[in-house]
């Protein structure tokens, strides 16, 4: 078999072995073992590790509004948005 006919029956025996090993193409938000934190009162995020409070000026974000993946419907609500000391959902500042 030549090369040119060789390359794109690798190429897509790839993709079919990434497929059925259940690797997924979506950026995950952390890492396994992490939780996203947003910033209070400013914008952006951080990763804390499971079972550790988020750092002075970072709070857990609301339940049922915790982003997962990039560019999932929580993650671009984030964008535009942070908390305030109290916990109330305001304007993100620009950035």
């Amino acid at each position: 078999m030549s090369r040119h006919r060789l390359l794109p029956l690798l190429a897509l025996a790839g993709l079919a072995g990434a497929l059925l090993t259940g690797c997924s193409i979506e950026e995950s938000i952390c890492s396994d073992g992490e939780y996203p934190v947003l910033a209070v009162g400013g914008a952006g995020s951080a990763c804390v590790k499971d079972g550790q409070e988020p750092d002075k000026g970072y709070a857990r974000y609301p339940a049922g509004k915790v982003p997962e993946k990039v560019g999932d419907k929580w993650d671009e609500y984030w964008q535009t948005r942070t908390l305030d000391e109290n916990g109330k959902e305001i304007p993100a500042p620009p950035m």
